[in-house]
């Protein structure tokens, strides 16, 4: 279709014919007498499609016009073979516009009904430019510019001036979707490589994950049958157990005693377990009143020689004189047990002879455990026995002989018999019971 000449307007393509020079004019159609092209500025009338200069043709049919829209128009108004080019079909469609023809009104009708908000907006101004200002606008945000472009051309305050700046602007757009295009149409075939390689891939995991679901089928089989056999071991199992049982109910009746014979062993076996308990607590019975045994008689010894201890003590009393000259020297007294409201009375009898006190209270409220420090650390332990559990008793008398500690038993828990015992221990002559 390469030799048909370009703008061809309203005539009609016949298949068959020789593409001579003659042939091609009998292709073309009579053309309609043109109507001279106006001028710039037709006062408030709108342009045509045909009134506009014909170099502006181009544009106005390339930008406003899709292919196939194009193509589908003037199919309407001509016929022409179906192998026609593209660019045969927009050289004829810009050739029809040079004249009124009946192809140019089509295009113009389709242009003004597309249009016609874009048409609206830009016939509000009146000087070209306001008109300019709109171009601008619309080039500048890239929408509406088909819209833009034929409400511009056909308006009325559209000067030669202008015209020229859009045919240029227009021009430049071009080549700017051009080079786009082509940049576009490079990206396309790298996303294409690319897709080629993902859907090799994706073929690759989709084989390997039926592969991997093939072998997990297999092994869900696998697993299946086993768990068919273990049911049929479970059933055999279960019927061997209730053959085992029923012989055991049959023993059992054979057996009419068995039930009595069971009770029997049953409480001989209980009686057994109750006196091994009895025996066990009669041993454990046995061992505590033996400790008792044991501890009273060290009480016996205790309160014996407390007895001892108060006859000495009422036999040599200190006078006052001496109890005032006697001076601990910084010694460390230890007082077990005693009345809690007496404490700081022996505190005071203590530091006012220039040594250290320390108390405890025997186990009654202070744990035992703290008695080992203050035994270690006490020089004289003053035990006052009736103010102490047994076990604080015990445990003082036996550290005091495994350490060498000086220890004085008393019974009473008055203030004077603790300073009589102080007073004795500032003098080194004084002979002080050791228990």
């Amino acid at each position: 279709m390469s030799d048909i000449p370009f703008h061809v307007a309203g005539g009609v393509f016949t298949a068959g014919k020789a593409k001579t020079a003659d042939g091609f004019a009998q292709l073309l159609p009579k053309p309609t007498p043109a109507e001279p092209a106006p001028a710039a500025s037709q006062g408030s009338q709108r342009r045509k499609l045909w009134g506009i200069p014909h170099k502006f043709h181009c544009p106005v049919i390339g930008v406003c016009f899709g292919v196939d829209e194009l193509r589908s128009l003037m199919a309407k108004v001509m016929h022409f073979p179906r192998d026609t080019t593209d660019f045969v079909l927009h050289t004829t469609a810009v050739g029809a516009c040079e004249t009124r023809s009946q192809l140019a009104e089509l295009l113009h009708k389709t242009m003004e009904k597309r249009f016609q908000l874009v048409v609206r907006r830009f016939a509000e101004t009146k000087d070209g430019e306001g008109l300019r200002q709109l171009w601008r606008e619309a080039v500048r945000a890239g929408i509406e510019i088909p819209g833009a472009l034929w409400a511009s051309w056909t308006h009325p305050a559209c000067d030669a001036l202008l015209e020229q700046e859009i045919y240029g602007d227009i021009h430049m757009i071009q080549h700017q979707i051009g080079t786009g295009t082509r940049a576009e149409l490079n990206a396309l075939k790298s996303l294409q490589t690319e897709n080629l390689q993902l859907r090799r891939q994706l073929d690759a995991a989709r084989s390997e994950v039926e592969a991997q679901r093939g072998e997990k089928s297999r092994e869900t089989r696998s697993l299946g049958q086993r768990v068919a056999d273990l049911r049929i071991e479970l059933a055999g199992k279960e019927a061997h157990a209730a053959n085992l049982t029923g012989q055991l109910d049959t023993l059992r009746q054979t057996l009419p005693e068995l039930k009595d014979r069971q009770a029997l062993a049953r409480r001989a076996s209980d009686a057994e377990g109750r006196a091994t308990a009895l025996t066990a607590r009669l041993n454990d019975l046995e061992e505590e009143v033996e400790r008792l045994r044991e501890l009273a008689r060290h009480a016996d010894e205790t309160i014996r020689h407390l007895l001892a201890a108060g006859d000495q003590a009422a036999v040599a009393p200190h006078s006052a004189d001496d109890e005032q000259a006697a001076n601990l020297s910084g010694k460390c007294i230890l007082c077990v047990g005693g009345r809690s409201g007496a404490v700081d009375a022996y505190r005071q009898i203590v530091e006012q002879r220039g040594g250290r006190f320390l108390h405890h209270d025997g186990g009654l409220e202070e744990s035992l455990h703290r008695i080992d420090a203050a035994l270690s650390a006490a020089d004289l332990v003053v035990c006052q026995a009736g103010c102490i559990s047994h076990n604080a008793y015990w445990r003082v008398k036996e550290q005091c002989k495994r350490s060498g500690k000086q220890c004085v038993f008393i019974k009473g828990a008055g203030v004077s018999s603790f300073g009589r015992i102080v007073s004795a221990a500032c003098t080194p002559t004084e002979t002080i019971t050791v228990a």
